[in-house]
């Protein structure tokens, strides 16, 4: 009887401490899946949870997109003959003129500035366990136009009799075909096409953070 006894009490401090482990374990669980928020802990916290938990505020949206910097969405590349001329007031251009056609090869490089994203640019909103975010990107612009001084070259010169070639000349029709190749990218709406790409980018990027629905103007 005596032996009987002391199991029935083994029996229920067993099942006591497994009580006790299982609600220890689960106030545990509940601590990091509250509290894990990146890194593989967020990873794995997103799939106890069953939603990703990396992001979770409008801040935090902002922090990571700003990481993009400067994002370059578009490269025009152009090929075209630019004409560079001086003449004289005087005298024609037979005596007194200096003339050259240039073969130019160059590029200008279009994107968002995303370091210039705004707090106000950003809505976070959540309904029926739903994610949806709203972000206003801010204007496209030009970053840079290049010629490619490799792949561009004097094609003809013509100089007047009565002068020596101008070394300047070639210097500046090359920032004139500069001018001219931003002007013509713009013109094809480069902007446009780096807004879109953009877009489809940072679309990419927030339903990769777990958004549902993502809505980038």
């Amino acid at each position: 009887m005596q032996y009987e006894y002391r199991s029935g009490r083994q029996g229920s401090g067993t099942l006591f401490g497994v009580v006790l482990a299982l609600l220890l374990g689960a106030g545990l669980l509940g601590i990091f899946v509250h509290s894990a928020r990146q890194g593989l802990a967020g990873r794995l916290a997103g799939m106890i949870s069953g939603r990703p938990l990396t992001i979770v505020s409008a801040p935090d949206v902002i922090e990571k997109v700003q990481r993009l910097s400067r994002l370059e969405t578009v490269v025009y590349s152009l090929d075209t003959v630019v004409e560079g001329a001086e003449s004289s007031p005087v005298l024609p251009d037979a005596l007194a003129g200096d003339k050259l056609l240039m073969i130019v090869h160059g590029q200008t490089i279009a994107g968002i500035d995303m370091g210039q994203l705004k707090p106000e640019s950003v809505s976070i909103t959540e309904s029926g366990g739903v994610r949806s975010i709203q972000l206003t990107l801010p204007p496209a612009q030009v970053f840079l136009t290049t010629i490619d001084n490799q792949k561009t070259r004097v094609y003809a010169r013509d100089t007047g009799l009565f002068v020596r070639a101008d070394p300047n000349l070639e210097t500046m029709t090359r920032q004139k075909a500069q001018a001219q190749l931003q002007a013509a990218a713009l013109e094809d709406g480069i902007l446009d096409a780096a807004t879109k790409n953009a877009r489809a980018t940072v679309t990419a990027m927030l339903q990769g953070l777990g958004f549902a629905r993502v809505d980038v103007r």
